[in-house]
């Protein structure tokens, strides 16, 4: 992962080593009006990375939002998505907003686990990105703590955190 990021393996290791793995079931009964209801709000994951598995492979319902639309996320029978959180977004790699949404017919049933890095370190550019290169990062350092505290203190609602963090250089 870190050399597909353009990173020396020593960052990424500094961040996740002794980092800790939470695991969520998510239930998604029939609806009979799946327009009024939003399975779970637009998001970006405040995570490194995700790793989900649904299990109900015949139904749709995770949407990723590509070019301000909402795609619809294909299942695969015994196949991981991966997706890439708001820790590790980078320029070559933006995490990605997505949502789910209900069905009127079928329920729907995933298994997500998500990485995340040590609660005592701290999140920002990684150094081996920053060195031979003039431009400016384009994220603040913030401790881990505070950047969770952060994330789970605002509403749910698209990329609205990360953003928050954002350096905005003239």
């Amino acid at each position: 992962m870190a050399k597909s990021l353009g990173m020396d393996q020593h960052d990424i290791g500094i961040l996740f080593e002794q980092g800790w793995q939470t695991f969520r079931m998510n239930y998604y009964p029939p609806c009979p009006q799946p327009e009024l209801v939003m399975g779970l709000n637009s998001h970006s994951d405040a995570v490194g990375l995700t790793i989900l598995l649904q299990l109900t492979a015949d139904t749709q319902g995770l949407q990723i939002k590509q070019d301000g639309h909402w795609v619809p996320v294909v299942p695969l029978p015994n196949a991981f998505i991966i997706n890439i959180g708001d820790i590790l977004e980078v320029k070559k790699i933006m995490s990605i907003e997505h949502r789910a949404t209900v069905n009127s017919d079928k329920e729907r049933i995933s298994l997500a686990t998500f990485l995340s890095p040590k609660l005592d370190g701290d999140l920002g550019p990684a150094p081996s990105l920053l060195k031979n290169t003039l431009s400016q990062p384009e994220f603040r350092r913030i401790s881990v703590a505070d950047y969770y505290k952060g994330y789970f203190s605002r509403e749910l609602v698209g990329k609205s955190y990360v953003d928050t963090m954002r350096i905005h250089n003239g």
